[in-house]
């Protein structure tokens, strides 16, 4: 850390305390230089998670709008509103656990697809048919039929 006064890197730590936050770190630093303190703060920097979409362009990760296309799927179905978020908080849960950086947008989709189907059968469907873009009768026709032999 330089010195904000006499611009040497030499310091010590004299005090470090978390904040009312708890996100972030205090520290009260004494320069070896000329001997005046000084404060710095640290904080853990959040990478955010990119989304790699079908065309593969990155978009950052956006719970408003996964949780808009559940909420979609659901809209008029007897599926609470906190069953709904209940989804997308084990969807980020995931997400923090096996991916890093980026994410497939076919990753995110399955999950809630199958999150879905134990949930409310005709939300699955209508989320699927958005999600996997059924160009005609016959593709929605298969899907129900696979929902139906589970």
């Amino acid at each position: 850390m330089r010195c904000p006064y006499c611009k040497k890197t030499d310091d010590k730590v004299i005090d470090s305390r978390s904040t009312a936050d708890g996100i972030t770190i205090r520290r009260r630093r004494e320069c070896l230089g000329c001997n005046r303190r000084f404060t710095t703060y640290e904080r853990v920097e959040e990478v955010p998670l990119l989304v790699i979409k079908k065309d593969q362009r990155r978009e950052t990760y956006d719970r408003g709008k996964v949780l808009s296309g559940v909420q979609k799927a659901c809209e008029k179905r007897p599926v609470s509103r906190e069953a709904q978020d209940e989804i997308v908080d084990e969807l980020e849960k995931m997400l923090d656990e096996k991916y890093e950086k980026e994410v497939s947008s076919s990753a995110i989709g399955e999950f809630i697809m199958e999150k879905l189907a134990k949930l409310d059968q005709v939300a699955y469907v209508r989320f699927a048919s958005v999600y996997r873009q059924f160009k005609d009768i016959n593709h929605f026709l298969k899907e129900l039929k696979g929902l139906l032999s589970k």
